[in-house]
């Protein structure tokens, strides 16, 4: 990819583009579907349905269904259109604590190609080049395919409006330009967010959660964070500093907390403090919390606790969210509730009550560190479609 100057930022969305954006939406929802399908469900007139569907067809967004579907009355048979997932991508890139993941994901939000590069170091600048050129290397392999735009995600608290990583505390980061940065290395538009928020993008694109009126996504990981959308639009607060929760106070709590306090949410939670139990309890004597898990299907039985006891206190902590938030889903992010079905069991266990059901796993299990990053990207996509589309790239 070729290195340029940081491409623009999207500019805010107009009218005109938000019914482009609900047109692609019941594309993506319904297709194959007619135009007089999508006109009935938005509410707009056929004629800009079929102004907007036009459009989209030239730009490669979409295209007819092979089998049209034949008219209840006389006249021409219906033409069903879809998305063209076959052209476009955009690119994701997910900073965890100990690597990178770059992936490729077509237009429904579907791995194309993914890469995890362990982490030499933490400093940001190389850490960003090394992602950089990944994706570069997966664009390469795939040349038939044209790239709309590249999303970043990370736990921490990242700035979208700026393009920023304003802390990231296990990394070191600080005031980080991530947009800035890997704008100038792949010549793309780089859209930037948290990925809590990522998720619950992903999760109201393409997984459990559409359709739903509100949602709010726990992810818990090294990082212990959250996000919370109502009405399709995610809640970022001043300088997008919303979901930061890794401090909220859990009683009985004991493990030591880098602010000074025992009990924070995320040093009670996080898989640093999973695996070092683990460790403490002779089941691995590694960092890699999937070795806990493995121990775990093994037949360990300390193993098997700590995914339950996690589990059970992850369920706490959320029905703490649902008390103050009362989201109609909640989409949990969990090593052992994306794997076990005990694990998910306990989990509704420590929510109680009759909002346990609408407690509910990642709809990514295999894959949720590279849907991350590029749902970044097909978020601005879904909702301004006209501005990131190919022809404005």
């Amino acid at each position: 990819m070729p290195r340029t100057a940081t491409p623009p930022a999207p500019t805010p969305t107009s009218r005109r583009r938000t019914s482009a954006s609900v047109v692609l939406r019941s594309v993506l929802e319904h297709g194959p579907v007619a135009r007089s399908t999508i006109a009935r469900l938005t509410g707009l007139s056929p004629a800009s349905v079929t102004d907007y569907c036009s459009r989209f067809t030239e730009l490669g967004l979409i295209r007819e269904s092979e089998a049209p579907r034949q008219s209840q009355g006389v006249g021409r048979p219906h033409v069903p259109v879809d998305l063209d997932d076959s052209r476009f991508v955009v690119g994701g890139v997910h900073v965890a604590v100990p690597y990178t993941t770059v992936t490729l994901l077509d237009l429904r939000g579907r791995v194309v190609a993914v890469r995890e590069l362990r982490h030499e170091g933490t400093d940001a600048s190389s850490i960003l080049a090394r992602a950089a050129d990944g994706l570069a290397a997966l664009l390469e392999r795939s040349p038939r395919l044209r790239c709309l735009g590249v999303g970043f995600a990370a736990g921490g608290w990242v700035d979208r409006d700026s393009g920023t990583v304003v802390e990231h505390p296990l990394l070191g980061w600080h005031e980080v330009p991530v947009r800035e940065l890997l704008g100038a290395r792949t010549g793309l538009p780089v859209h930037v967010d948290g990925h809590a928020r990522a998720l619950v993008n992903a999760e109201r694109l393409f997984g459990r959660a559409r359709g739903s009126r509100s949602v709010l996504h726990l992810f818990v990981g090294n990082v212990v964070d959250a996000a919370f959308a109502t009405n399709d639009e995610v809640h970022h607060g001043p300088r997008s500093q919303a979901g930061a929760i890794a401090h909220l106070p859990v009683p009985g709590g004991t493990e030591p907390c880098d602010c000074g306090r025992t009990g924070c949410l995320q040093a009670e939670l996080s898989e640093r403090t999973l695996c070092r139990r683990a460790r403490r309890a002779g089941v691995t004597d590694g960092v890699n919390p999937m070795h806990v898990l493995t121990a775990a299907a093994a037949g360990d039985p300390a193993a098997l606790r700590l995914l339950l006891e996690r589990a059970h206190a992850v369920g706490r902590a959320a029905r703490l969210l649902l008390d103050v938030l009362n989201p109609e889903t909640v989409v949990v992010t969990e090593i052992g509730i994306l794997h076990r079905e005990d694990c998910l069991v306990a989990l509704r266990e420590g929510v109680g009550g009759d909002r346990a059901p609408s407690v509910v796993p990642s709809s990514f299990p295999d894959s949720v560190l590279a849907v991350a990053g590029g749902s970044v990207a097909l978020d601005v996509l879904y909702r301004d479609p006209l501005a990131a589309s190919p022809e404005a790239i």
